[in-house]
Formats: C-alpha cells, structure tokens, sequence
C-alpha cells in the first residue's frame, strides 16, 4: 500500500486523540511565537533546571527564533511494511523562509522541491517542468494524520510546543552530542492542527463515536544550548503507526532563497498528494 493510501486510511479508521485539554487557548499553547527563551538548558550531561514543560517550549521558541538545517521524515508502519517519505533543506525559521526537497525513495512518487518565502510555498509537483505551483502558505492544509501542510517545518515546532504531560527522560547523545530527552502526550487539537476541514470533521465524529482516544506523543532531545536537536511525534492506529521525526542542526547559519520568477508560477487554493501532505 502506497503511503498516500496508509496516510488517508489512518484519516478514515474513525481514531482521535483521547487526551483531556487544557482550559488555555489553542493560540497560547500551540502558536508558540519565535524570539523567547534563552534557554533553560544549560548543559544536557544533568537534569536541567525548570518544569520540563518550560524547557521544551523554551527550545522550540529558540530554534524559531534562527536558522536550522533540516532532515526529516514521515514513517508510515503496518501491514504491507514500511513507507517512508524524506524532507530535507536549509529554513530560516525567523523569517520564515527556506527549501526543502521531498522524496519517496522507493520511487513510487516522482522527486518535489519547494520554496518557501514571503508568504508563499512554490512547489515544483503538478506543474511543467520548470514550472512551479505557488500558494499562500496561510491557506495551505493538511489532508493525513501528523502530516504538517506543505512539510512545513514550523507546523511541527508548534505541534511539539503543546507536548502535554512532559516527564524528563534522562540524558543521551545524538551524533555523539549530548542531549537531554523529554516526552510528553499530543491532544486532539494539537493532532488537527492545520488539517483541512473534511478530515478534521471525520476526525472529530469518530472522536465523539468511539468515546476513547488515539494514543499520540511528542519526544524532543534539548541540546546544551537549550535548543530541540531532534523533535518526533508520533500515532498509533489499530493497523499502523505513524511517526514524524525533524532532525535540526547548523544552528544559525545564513539561508538563501530566491523565489522563481512570476512568469514561471501557477497560482493555486488547494495542493494535496503524498509528496506536499
């Protein structure tokens, strides 16, 4: 089964998240603005200071407040095996601009690049080639289970900003660099976030129908910096799993973008597929 087909099947299964919300506003607990928190973590080889909930939204906040190199992945687990879809590139999550570059690498769905900048994603599937699909980033959804819309990085980061329940799990290194492990629950708001209207319909019937919950958690690794080295959420379904990781790394560095050129670009409302989310 195609991950277009798992992801869709996750949407039409009838789960939602069981968690209990909060009495906070969905802005305060999963907006989480840019340019906060120096950082509560100052070194990942002992506990660090703080409720563990104050750390990860610090890290977060920090990481959108500059630039990251990022590699991710959307893992899709369940009876016909594994699917995996992979994003990489530079973002500058201040000025919220970036590229990134989306495969399947089984090669089932052809190779996506896309541009995102001044409010604008272009992407370079379903159009010419040498052409690009351009659409207000503000308009995009997502049309699956934990699929941010159009890959955006940021989506994640604010999904994992609203991590609910957060214990401390201890230190470990990521590519020998020391880190500090958190986890934490995602509730029914947080799973939805970003989803366009239809499924989140479904979502929230089958939610009421089935009187339970989809279990749904967050981890984040916090490095000495104070900044989340490594975000994975996760779902599990009667039949599949899904989990969505981001890798963050390069820290600051300066990122490039240069949108194409308007006479190349075809205006669109709506961009769905495995590739986009």
């Amino acid at each position: 089964m195609s991950l277009a087909a798992v992801l869709l099947l996750a949407l039409g299964t009838g789960c939602s998240s069981g968690s209990s919300e909060s009495g906070s506003s969905e802005k305060d607990r999963v907006a989480g603005k840019p340019g906060g928190g120096s950082g509560a973590v100052t070194s990942a080889t002992k506990s660090p200071d703080g409720r563990p909930v104050d750390i990860v939204r610090a890290a977060v906040a920090k990481a959108r407040a500059t630039s990251a190199r990022i590699d991710g992945t959307v893992v899709v687990r369940g009876g016909d095996g594994e699917s995996v879809l992979s994003l990489a590139g530079p973002f500058d999550l201040a000025a919220d601009r970036g590229r990134l570059s989306v495969d399947l690498p089984d090669g089932a769905v052809d190779h996506m690049d896309e541009v995102f900048d001044e409010g604008k994603v272009y992407l370079s599937q379903g159009v010419p080639q040498g052409h690009w699909a351009v659409i207000d980033r503000a308009k995009a959804r997502a049309h699956s289970l934990l699929r941010a819309p159009l890959n955006d990085p940021e989506h994640v980061l604010r999904q994992a900003s609203a991590i609910r329940d957060v214990s401390d799990r201890g230190t470990t290194t990521i590519d020998g660099r020391p880190v500090h492990l958190f986890g934490g629950t995602l509730d029914h708001r947080t799973l939805t976030l970003g989803l366009a209207d239809e499924h989140r319909e479904r979502l929230d019937t089958a939610r009421e129908a089935m009187g339970g919950g989809l279990p749904a958690s967050a981890l984040v690794w916090v490095d000495e910096a104070g900044r989340p080295a490594r975000v994975e959420l996760s779902a599990t379904l009667p039949t599949e799993s899904v989990v969505v990781t981001l890798n963050l790394t390069d820290f600051g560095t300066s990122v490039k973008v240069t949108a194409p050129d308007a006479s190349r670009t075809t205006p669109t409302d709506s961009v769905s597929g495995v590739l986009p989310g």
